[in-house]
Parts: structure tokens; sequence; C-alpha cells
């Protein structure tokens, strides 16, 4: 997952609780009001009913100056991201999410739970995805750590590793909105395009796509988290694929943002969460998302037989994306 790339601070900024005097004093009363909100907790372990075939498993963090910056974004928007994030890695092997683990550290005394699970209760709505346990932490910094569980519904899931020469490159949907988001947001122009601001604050997990794509033949799949061109290669290099790319598209008013042509955040900015899939058939392909009422995704290139080739158009395809240095 791609950081916000602001350094950490030494207290996160964070907005006033609206709990009461008594709440603040400890854990036992904070998990006693979040119980009003999430009725499925309360026990040392939640019981949940296995789905058919495989089920997958997924957990994913987001540090407070690390992966979201406080005066940038509201902690609300940190809650809906730090399950969203989840969630599209569910979406990334074909299937649907189906129960989460949220677990808040921070200085809980100052921290506005009722925000941060605001966001996560929404996130939790809009891709089905209930809470049914946690922990709360007392550390020196935010974090939210996030695991889901997932269900393929009795299908196999489709890997990284699967592509093979010939196949068809699709995205399902153009690139590069999470990164001018924010730069916008850094620059105080939030309010030029809210929705590029909106697609940086709320990411959204491509569940309906994965499935579609899966039911479609996809050969190995991704979710778009470090950038299209470090992402591409995590296919290539599993798959044992060569790639060629055509085009790499751009969302709708990224250029402006970014002063310049929008490529590079494109293909470097992360965060954007859209899938990136092999498939042999693209006629297949768009007959699945027909079938789903979904938007046809982008074909963008293809799969060689040269497993080193790394193309863009005429040139090399850059380097680029997000990596995480220890």
């Amino acid at each position: 997952m791609t950081p916000c790339t602001k350094p950490p601070k030494s207290s996160p900024k964070v907005g006033t609780a609206n709990l009461s005097e008594a709440s603040l004093t400890g854990e036992f009363a904070l998990i006693a009001r979040l119980r009003a909100r999430l009725p499925a907790i309360g026990d040392d372990a939640a019981v949940v009913a296995l789905p058919p075939g495989d089920l997958l498993l997924t957990a994913d963090a987001v540090v407070s100056g690390v992966h979201f910056d406080l005066d940038l974004v509201g902690i609300d928007d940190v809650g809906w991201k730090a399950l969203a994030v989840n969630v599209s890695d569910v979406a990334a092997m074909g299937g649907r999410p189906l129960h989460a683990l949220v677990t808040v550290a921070g200085p809980l005394a100052t921290v506005d739970l009722d925000a941060l699970y605001d966001g996560v209760l929404a996130a939790a709505e809009v891709f089905a995805c209930p809470v049914v346990g946690g922990d709360l932490v007392a550390a020196p910094v935010l974090i939210v750590s996030v695991a889901v569980t997932g269900t393929l519904d009795g299908s196999a899931p489709v890997l990284r590793s699967g592509a093979a020469p010939g196949d068809v490159l699709f995205v399902t949907g153009p690139l590069g909105s999470s990164a001018a988001g924010l730069e916008l947001l850094r620059t105080g122009r939030g309010s030029e395009a809210p929705d590029l601001a909106l697609a940086h604050r709320r990411p959204r997990a491509r569940v309906a796509e994965g499935r579609a794509a899966r039911t479609a033949g996809a050969t190995a799949m991704i979710d778009l988290s470090d950038g299209l061109a470090s992402d591409v290669r995590h296919i290539a290099e599993a798959s044992g694929v060569g790639v060629a790319l055509d085009r790499v598209p751009v969302a709708v008013g990224v250029a402006r943002a970014t002063g310049d042509d929008g490529v590079a955040a494109a293909l470097g900015g992360g965060e954007d969460y859209e899938l990136l899939f092999a498939a042999p058939d693209p006629g297949r392909v768009e007959d699945a998302f027909s079938a789903a009422g979904l938007t046809r995704p982008l074909a963008i290139g293809r799969c060689t037989a040269d497993a080193g080739e790394r193309r863009l158009a005429d040139g090399d395809l850059p380097e680029g994306g997000w990596e995480h240095t220890w």
C-alpha cells in the first residue's frame, strides 16, 4: 500500500474526541461504547460460519505520517481507507469480503474514535464486510490495522502467477486519480477537483469487477496499490512472462492537477485500487462485465513470451511505484 510519503510526526494531529469524560479513563469503557455500534463484538473471539471452498485471509495497516496525513484528510477517511484497502486485496483474488477485525492503536485519549468508526462502518456497509472484532491499544502514533476474511463462493482464486503469453492486460479504470488528489490536497486545491480528492481520501475496492474478471477467465490479477509500473511487474515476475503495454489510461483531471501529461501519476502514483488482470479472451471479458452491469475494462497491452520484456509503446517501461524501505 502506497503511503502519503509525508514523514512521521512526533504526535499525530487528531480530532477532538466525542467521548464522555468517563469513557476516556479506560479500555473497558471505550469497548463498551464501541459495542453499542458493533453488536457482533463482546467475546474473546468472533464466531463465524465458514464459506464453501477456500477461505481468503488478508491484513494491512495504515500508519499516521506514512499512509495518511490528518492535516489533509479526516479521521473518518482513515477508518474508511483502512478497511477498503483490505477489501481490495480480496477483490484482487476474485473474491468478496465476509468479515473484518479492526485494531486501533494510538493516543486513544485524544483520538476521535466515533469519527474513525464512522468511516470504518461506512466502508463496512458499502463493501458488505461487517466488523466482528478487534482491539484497542495505547501507542504513540495512530495506527489502524485491519484483517479481512473473504470467499470465492466455491470458485478457484485468481493468483498473480497464471498469466500466459498472448493474454491481454486490462485495467478496470483510468489511473492517477489518487496521486493527483493528494497533490491537490497538499497544495490547498482540493476543491478544484473534488472527485480526485475523494479518490485519495476514500478509495474504492473493485469487488464486483474482480468477480467479473474471474468469471471471464482471468489468469492473473492484482490491485493497483503501488502503481501500474510496479504492479504489472509483479504479475510478470510471478507468471514468468514479459509485458508490452500499448498505453497508460490517465483519469480525467489528473494532467491538470499534476501540471504534466499525468502519465507519471498513473504509472507510479499508486493507491488507485483499480484491478489489473490478464485474460486470454477479450470478448469473454466484455460479456462478463456487461452482464454484471459494469463499465468495460480498458485493454492496455499484452503478456509476451520474452520473460524479460518490460515495454511501454516503443520504449522501456519506466521504473516506478511504491516500495517500503526499512
